[in-house]
């Protein structure tokens, strides 16, 4: 079996399909992750949505940031911003299975020792808890009162984890975690305004990654988000947003071996 990581598609379907030419997507053996932001900026958010939940058992994913905002935008929690790429699908017949479906997705996912998420995990956390965290909010997401939930998703405290953390203050710390981390102190308190690289940190903030005994040093974590960084590969790290929606690559990795597969995607979007 291979498992091939991709990072951040963001409505770039033909980018998706280029890229799916250059692995075996159509063999029982090959198993593909995103590692999330399906949608979104890029120019094809519904068919890059109804591609990937065609893939069925083939392909597995954890939600971003821009997933979550589709499913609050769907609901009038959030309005669209003028960079979105959402009026197809919100616009689209089979909106409701769609979205239904895409709640029903992970924010964490374990394969062969590998970690995935969008946008990392904060030091304090083991893999195992990381897992049993993000299947809480999962859990809420599936359930009946998934809407009311959207709507105390938002917001950027608490920025620091406390395992008394109860409602709707710990699943929104565990979603900012997730899907929006970038920086964070050595005590796991989050930042949110920086989008530069790893060497725009604040003083006493770290690339999440690099936090000081950070609790998954012992597998390998695997996301996306982070585009201005590029593809990392490091023994116990992999990033894969290299920005394919800013003009960048959609890049996928097999896990295995860590073979590097790549497209050149056109630029849909400008940063500012």
């Amino acid at each position: 079996m291979s498992f091939y990581a991709i990072g951040d598609v963001q409505g770039c379907h033909s980018r998706l399909m280029a890229l799916f030419e250059k692995i075996d997507v159509s063999s029982p053996e090959t198993k593909i992750i995103f590692t999330g932001d399906l949608v979104n900026r890029g120019p094809q958010s519904l068919a890059t949505l109804r591609q990937i939940r065609a893939l069925g058992d083939t392909a597995n994913m954890v939600l971003g940031n821009h997933d979550l905002h589709l499913l609050a935008a769907a609901h009038g929690i959030r309005k669209t911003h003028a960079s979105d790429t959402l009026d197809d699908i919100l616009d689209a017949p089979d909106r409701d299975e769609l979205l239904d479906w895409l709640r029903r997705q992970p924010l964490a996912h374990f394969e062969n020792g590998h970690l995935l998420v969008h946008a990392g995990v904060l030091p304090q956390w083991t893999a195992e808890q990381t897992l049993g965290l993000a299947h809480e909010v999962e859990t809420v997401l599936r359930g009946p009162d998934w809407v009311d939930f959207l709507r105390e998703m938002y917001g950027n405290t608490p920025a620091r984890w406390d395992d008394a953390l109860e409602g709707a203050d710990r699943l929104r710390c565990i979603v900012n975690a997730l899907t929006r981390i970038r920086f964070c102190t050595a005590d796991g308190t989050m930042e949110f305004s920086k989008v530069e690289g790893a060497t725009a940190a604040p003083p006493g903030y770290f690339p999440w990654f690099d936090a000081p005994g950070r609790k998954t040093e012992d597998v390998v974590v695997v996301f996306g988000h982070w585009s201005t960084l590029g593809l990392v590969m490091r023994p116990d790290l992999i990033g894969l947003d290299t920005g394919c929606v800013w003009g960048g690559k959609l890049t996928a990795v097999r896990l295995e071996d860590r073979a590097v597969f790549q497209v050149d995607c056109p630029q849909y979007r400008k940063p500012g």
